[in-house]
């Protein structure tokens, strides 16, 4: 990058680099895409046509990736259109559009946009026309979608095509949303002269017709007349009903802050007022409806995985959408559930797993995995669905094959160790040979918090009898044992489960337990000037009496032992006693 030219002067060159190397080192950062695109679209002045085709291509660049990142935002997209109308004209905006109403498709704001430019640019009143119906069926159920319908009108108005503007209105009168009384109005007036036919389907008029004539009203200009009162009387009913439902969504419209997507988290409020929405559509029981809502919702909420499982699994309980369930989980684990938070990649591999695509739902895992290596919710995923569709060792495979691998921490080869012996126990029914994991692996993970939990527990967990007691309570024992004494877990941590050992002991120990007990209490619980077992981890060679020795003269307290060396390298002499107490030296 370092010879790569932008086109612009030597400072705008040298601006755009520094600019382009933040985003490469911090790509989510919002700010520093805006930033660079700023910088960008400032190059020479502004660009048009005739400015410099390195400069027009840098810009360029700089647009696509920025809004492949961010591809809700659109008012870049608006913006990006525009530019490529002053550059390359009609076909390269219109070309823009189409990428922009693809990647957000019920933005009123860009179809509306959308349409605004094509009016201007078009001259085939059809492709307009037919550019409005695609844009009504993308946002046209909008609570806010007035300034859409109103640019739809306009361009009917100028094509002096009363029948459409009639059919406009007659399609948005049904519609709740927030300036309905408006267009009912226009629709009522207009109603008045148009045609009979155009004012209801042809089986109501009908109906209508022969209610009059039964009523003994003969002389067509009577029954027109009537006609047209009745029919004004049923358009009112419309009107009624569409006020009410109108009203009952404007309690929770009125609480969205932010139709629109940013970077920005949401507050509680919001994001309650959002699931008291869909909760309420749901109930209403129109699909359309509340398939909107949830495209809706995912604008605002685009980064929060709740509303993308919560759309998923409604959609999947709808009849005969696999498919539309399916794209549900592609678009949140391609482009907005950040692959750090895999939740949703998780139960996308379980939806294909349950219609069959085991191969999908194990690629989806080794992608997981590709780019965090080691992730222990993860590779625990993976093993249990190779279990489920080849067998227990193709499970344990799994789990070996993580455990060998250099990319995986210390940490969670812990974890995936008590997962194997997990497995080994409870689906092999092998307590024996999870204990021989437990047991030959402890050596190796004397840090791990996750392993030596899940030891004890398993210990803990085990049957046991009258007759068998005594040697299960030499196995806890054991284990305790090695916690406090080898293990290298935080003071706090070693408490607690001490803790666990000391309800052990009172609830299933014989009649020395009650001995056993004190002293271990005054082990985890005691002040440290009778804690035998820390004294003598705290001491140098393992030995308590050194300790003891360095309280008799440091003030009462063991401190630490002062390596001068150690020092003069720059080394902290406190961490030791920070780290046994389970905290971090500042």
């Amino acid at each position: 990058m370092a010879d790569y030219s932008f086109g612009g002067s030597d400072e705008e060159n040298a601006e755009l680099k520094k600019l382009n190397a933040e985003v490469t080192e911090d790509p989510d950062s919002f700010e520093a895409w805006e930033k660079l695109v700023r910088a960008a679209e400032s190059l020479e002045g502004g660009l048009n046509r005739n400015s410099n085709p390195q400069a027009i291509a840098a810009t360029r660049d700089i647009y696509d990736r920025f809004l492949a990142k961010f591809p809700l935002l659109f008012g870049y997209w608006k913006k990006y259109a525009d530019l490529e109308f002053s550059i390359a004209g009609t076909e390269a905006a219109e070309l823009v559009y189409e990428r922009g109403v693809a990647s957000i498709t019920n933005s009123v704001d860009l179809w509306t946009n959308y349409g605004s430019f094509k009016v201007e640019t078009c001259h085939d009143p059809e492709v307009i026309r037919e550019l409005f119906e695609r844009g009504s069926a993308c946002v046209g159920l909008d609570f806010l979608a007035h300034p859409f319908w109103d640019k739809y009108l306009e361009f009917e108005e100028r094509m002096e095509a009363s029948d459409k503007i009639f059919a406009v209105l007659d399609r948005v009168v049904h519609i709740p949303m927030h300036q309905y009384a408006r267009y009912f109005e226009r629709y009522r007036q207009l109603a008045q002269s148009r045609p009979l036919g155009e004012l209801l389907p042809a089986d109501t008029l009908a109906q209508f017709r022969s209610d009059i004539e039964r009523e003994g009203m003969f002389g067509e200009p009577e029954i027109e007349r009537e006609l047209r009162s009745r029919i004004d009387a049923f358009h009112l009913e419309i009107f009624q009903r569409t006020q009410t439902e109108t009203t009952k969504r404007w309690t929770y419209e009125s609480e969205v802050k932010r139709p629109y997507f940013h970077v920005t988290e949401l507050d509680e409020g919001q994001l309650t007022n959002w699931r008291k929405y869909l909760d309420f559509e749901e109930v209403e029981g129109n699909y359309m409806r509340t398939v909107f809502l949830y495209e809706r919702c995912l604008v605002t909420c685009a980064h929060y995985d709740e509303f993308w499982l919560r759309y998923a699994r409604w959609m999947s309980a709808q009849e005969g959408k696999e498919e539309d369930t399916r794209i549900i989980y592609l678009k949140a684990s391609a482009t907005y559930a950040p692959i750090g938070r895999p939740t949703a990649r998780l139960q996308y591999a379980l939806f294909e797993e349950s219609v069959g695509r085991v191969e999908v739902a194990k690629d989806i895992h080794h992608a997981i995995l590709a780019v965090m290596p080691g992730h222990i919710e993860t590779i625990v995923s993976l093993a249990n669905l190779s279990r489920r569709h080849g067998g227990l060792e193709a499970a344990i495979e799994v789990y070996k094959s993580q455990i060998d691998s250099t990319e995986c921490d210390i940490y969670a080869k812990a974890a995936l160790v008590a997962e194997w012996a997990r497995l080994l126990w409870k689906i092999k029914g092998s307590v024996e040979e999870a204990r021989q994991v437990f047991q030959h692996n402890q050596r190796y993970y004397l840090d791990s918090r996750k392993f030596w939990v899940s030891y004890l527990f398993f210990e803990l967990e085990q049957p046991t009898s009258a007759e068998a007691e005594a040697a299960q309570y030499e196995r806890i024992k054991q284990v305790h044992d090695d916690i406090r004494k080898q293990s290298h877990l935080p003071q706090l941590t070693m408490k607690d489960l001490s803790h666990y050992y000391m309800v052990y002991l009172l609830e299933r120990g014989t009649a020395e337990a009650a001995k056993e007990y004190m002293q271990v209490d005054r082990e985890v619980n005691g002040p440290f000037s009778i804690q035998k077992g820390m004294k003598a981890k705290l001491a140098e060679d393992g030995k308590m009496e050194t300790t003891e020795r360095r309280m008799a003269v440091e003030n009462g307290h063991p401190g630490l032992a002062i390596d001068e060396a150690a020092i003069r390298r720059g080394e902290n002499p406190y961490t030791k006693y920070y780290q046994s107490q389970g905290e971090h030296p500042v």
